[in-house]
């Protein structure tokens, strides 16, 4: 077969070209499923090709095709390439966040550990599986849990604020004064808890404001 011109593409003939290949397909592509289509199209778009009337309108589609294919193969490249920048940003953020050297915690409303990194498990004295779903206000004197609470029905309110200056109890540790800095988390009803050892400062100190 000599070979036929690939002409302009023009979206409107290409969508007759379509209409009328679709209209050759039998009924059997659509009771047999997509595989049975597919090759029931690549019988269609071989009898075209294999007739000199059609065989210009067969290239069309076999173009329109070709360039379909690569396009798909980019887009497929293209995720493939952003799936694996988001996923080492993803672990950059994570190794941050659990390599910071002081106590960094999430949690609920009702002060339940959400998360914590190794600074905090180490601060509370319980392994990090363990810690999850326990009361972070727990950790403090019974005063000290109180204005944790308070801080956190504060809310955004907080975000600004001085920290507090509170006691932890280290579970199997003595008690040391810690700074406690409470945020409102933006993305969602949680709030994010910073701890930082306070030195040898008394606990009954006020923060500085």
């Amino acid at each position: 077969m000599p070979d036929q011109p690939v002409h302009a593409f023009d979206p409107d003939a290409m969508a007759a070209l379509r209409g009328r290949a679709a209209s050759r397909l039998t009924g059997k592509a659509a009771t047999l499923g997509s595989a049975a289509g597919s090759a029931d199209a690549l019988t269609v778009l071989h009898a075209m090709a294999c007739s000199p009337q059609t065989a210009a309108d067969a290239l069309k589609i076999l173009h329109e095709l070709q360039v379909h294919q690569v396009e798909v193969d980019l887009q497929a490249q293209e995720l493939r390439e952003s799936r694996t920048e988001l996923e080492s940003a993803l672990r950059g953020q994570i190794e941050l966040y659990d390599s910071q050297p002081v106590g960094c915690f999430t949690v609920d409303p009702h002060s339940a550990l959400i998360a914590l990194n190794r600074a905090g498990s180490t601060m509370l004295g319980v392994g990090h599986a363990d810690a999850l779903g326990l009361p972070l206000a727990a950790f403090f004197d019974a005063d000290g849990g109180r204005q944790f609470r308070t801080a956190l029905n504060d809310g955004a309110r907080r975000t600004g604020r001085s920290p507090l200056l509170l006691s932890l109890r280290c579970k199997g540790g003595p008690e040391r004064p810690v700074l406690v800095n409470v945020g409102k988390d933006p993305a969602s009803s949680r709030f994010l808890v910073n701890l930082t050892y306070a030195g040898d400062m008394p606990a009954s100190e006020p923060a500085h404001t």
